[in-house]
């Protein structure tokens, strides 16, 4: 399996629901029983969470621990799992893919 969670990712996205819960990485972190030096390496993708940690934090966030691993998983060989569908696909919309795919690569900063 080529699949890895892209931890930086799920920390994003710890930290925006820790925000929108309106807690201090200082809260959270009393919450779960970890320091808030903890919660921010969390946070910035710098630690790896054990299954119960996540847990711990999921709850204290009110959300599932689904929500906070989808989009934190990436494929490393995502071109492997495209090139299938390109090529089951007509000339002009795989062009259409690859044109789209371009720009943006070309403009991810910007959205």
């Amino acid at each position: 399996m080529d699949k890895n969670i892209d931890y930086v990712a799920l920390g994003k996205k710890i930290k925006e629901k820790r925000i929108e819960r309106k807690l201090t990485q200082e809260q959270l972190g009393e919450i779960c029983e970890l320091s808030s030096a903890h919660i921010g390496h969390i946070e910035r993708g710098t630690r790896i969470l054990s299954v119960e940690v996540l847990f711990k934090i999921s709850q204290a966030l009110k959300v599932s621990v689904d929500y906070l691993l989808f989009d934190s998983v990436y494929d490393d060989n995502i071109l492997s799992s495209i090139s299938p569908i390109l090529n089951d696909a007509d000339k002009k919309k795989a062009q259409a893919f690859l044109n789209t795919v371009k720009i943006l690569v070309q403009n991810i900063d910007e959205l």
